[in-house]
């Protein structure tokens, strides 16, 4: 929807490609207006952050990165809880011409040791709790400084930066300088830094807001994570582009999302959102009424749970397809037929093929790995070249691994991955990392990591598990507790399979497709 002159702020006109700049630009006439609201039932709450008060907390942040010798370029790690304050410190990072990083606040410290050694940062940023035990794997990478951060806005952050200037010049950037790195996993089990600049972030963002819609008035209900594009950048670039407002749960609860939804027009969400708040008695017309529009991404969703919530509420998910390294790239239409199973049309801007072996292009409804480009695709990965060329062709092609094909009408469909990737409630967890600590597990001989259906997370992890001859395997049990010791949550097996040979092809290779099928039915139907 255009938006009158009266809308917007006529002063601080972007003058240069820094996202901070762009998404000023776009604030409010009235910075009184509310940017982020937090509930009472929320921890932290109740709390309403205008846009003025972020404008001054991001300055005041930004002041003390800078004292603290953050320069262009410099990353800023941060593995803190969700609240208002973990906002203002990803844009307070961008605008002092800081590379974010955010991590998962489930990541061990073994994880956390890897990211802090592979990516340098000069700044460090952690929770309370966590500090005495993080702090020596800081130091010993080479971290500048050390802050805390709390889910109530407390801890060294906060209290150094509260006496800090809030008037701050955004630290000009260029379209290709770096704004933030997101680590992925790899099917190697390194993690993979994928190098996310301004333009990057901002073309998303804008073609994102225009894409849906999103109009003046518009409230997200706000339940994801902020550590991964879909919370982060998504949902609150979105946002900050509408110079609208957000209800902000600390995580998704289906009695908490329905308590909120009558104020919400906006829900972005995975689609383990969905099938919980099917489960709940309080799914009804009435309570979404208010909405109108809701998302699901970082996961396929089932048709199934697209028919039923259609049946029950009235209205149709807008499914969309993205990844970590390319922000997003397809979306079934705002106006336009949403068509359970498929993942829509590629964005405008962004272009997406279907290629066979030898990246021969596809034609229509043919299978294959879909490859894309556009201003949104990644430079690469962090310290990577040969990694990074193998995975972008000349002519800036990003290999997604993922295989599909393009109908022709062309809806764009997503039929598996060539990588192996599961993704269990959103979150994405490569099998070579968990198989990695299973097969150092005394009379283990091999392990094989699979996802399996699953009717809450999409998919859940499952391990089959190869005994060692002559050696007494060890109990399900004590696989789980070895990989809760050195891996975050949602990586850890739901299920632990013991067998005394894995089926293998005639390479040698384990077949995980006999695997996944042997156990498709484990945790009942998706």
């Amino acid at each position: 929807m255009p938006e009158s002159s009266t809308d917007r702020p006529t002063s601080d006109r972007p003058t240069s490609a820094n996202i901070y700049a762009l998404f000023r630009s776009r604030f409010p006439a009235d910075t009184g207006r509310p940017f982020i609201e937090v509930p009472d039932d929320q921890p932290g709450g109740p709390r309403v952050w205008s846009y003025a008060d972020l404008d001054a907390a991001t300055g005041r942040y930004a002041r003390l990165l800078a004292d603290l010798g953050v320069r262009k370029g410099d990353r800023v790690a941060v593995q803190v809880e969700k609240s208002p304050e973990s906002i203002v410190l990803y844009l307070a990072t961008v605008r002092a011409g800081g590379v974010y990083l955010p991590l998962n606040p489930a990541y061990t410290r073994a994880e956390v040791e890897y990211f802090l050694t592979d990516a340098e940062p000069r700044v460090f940023v952690c929770r309370p709790e966590t500090a005495e035990t993080l702090a020596p794997v800081a130091s010993a990478a080479g971290v500048a400084a050390l802050l805390t951060l709390g889910t109530h806005g407390d801890g060294t952050l906060p209290e150094r930066a509260a006496a800090g200037d809030p008037a701050f010049d955004t630290v000009p950037a260029g379209p290709d300088d770096l704004a933030a790195i997101l680590y992925t996993s790899g099917t190697t089990g390194r993690s993979k830094g994928a190098m996310l600049s301004h333009r990057n972030l901002s073309s998303n963002a804008l073609t994102l807001h225009a894409y849906w819609g999103f109009r003046p008035d518009d409230v997200l209900l706000h339940a994801l994570p902020i550590f991964h594009t879909h919370g982060l950048f998504v949902a609150t670039n979105c946002v900050l582009l509408n110079g609208g407002a957000m209800i902000f749960l600390a995580k998704f609860d289906a009695d908490a999302m329905l308590r909120h939804l009558p104020r919400a027009t906006v829900v972005m969400g995975v689609p383990t959102f969905y099938t919980r708040l099917l489960a709940h008695p309080g799914l009804t017309r009435e309570a979404t009424a208010h909405v109108r529009l809701f998302v699901s991404g970082s996961a396929p969703l089932l048709a199934d749970t697209h028919r039923e919530f259609s049946a029950r509420t009235g209205q149709a998910i807008l499914e969309r397809y993205g990844m970590t390294e390319t922000g997003m790239l397809t979306s079934n239409p705002l106006d336009g037929e949403r068509i359970p199973g498929t993942v829509g049309f590629p964005l405008p801007e962004v272009e997406l093929r279907v290629t066979g072996e030898g990246g021969a292009v596809l034609g229509t409804d043919e299978v294959g790995t879909i490859e894309v480009r556009g201003p949104n695709v990644f430079s690469g990965y962090w310290r990577m070249p040969e990694k990074t060329k193998q995975e972008i062709r000349e002519g800036g092609w990003f290999i997604t691994g993922d295989v599909g094909k393009v109908d022709g009408r062309g809806y764009v469909h997503i039929v598996g991955r060539a990588k192996d990737l599961i993704i269990s409630g959103g979150f994405n967890v490569y099998p070579k990392e968990v198989e990695t600590v299973i097969d150092a597990i005394p009379g283990v001989s091999e392990s094989a990591v699979v996802g399996l259906p699953h009717p809450d997370f999409g998919e859940a992890v499952a391990a089959v598990v190869q005994r060692r001859a002559g050696s007494d395997a060890p109990a399900e049990a004590d696989v789980v507790a070895a990989c809760k010791e050195q891996l975050a949550n949602f990586k850890v097996p739901k299920r632990v399979f013991f067998v005394d040979e894995l089926p293998r092809n005639s390479m040698g290779k384990v077949q995980k497709n006999l695997l996944r099928d042997r156990h498709a039915d484990v945790f009942g139907r998706a």
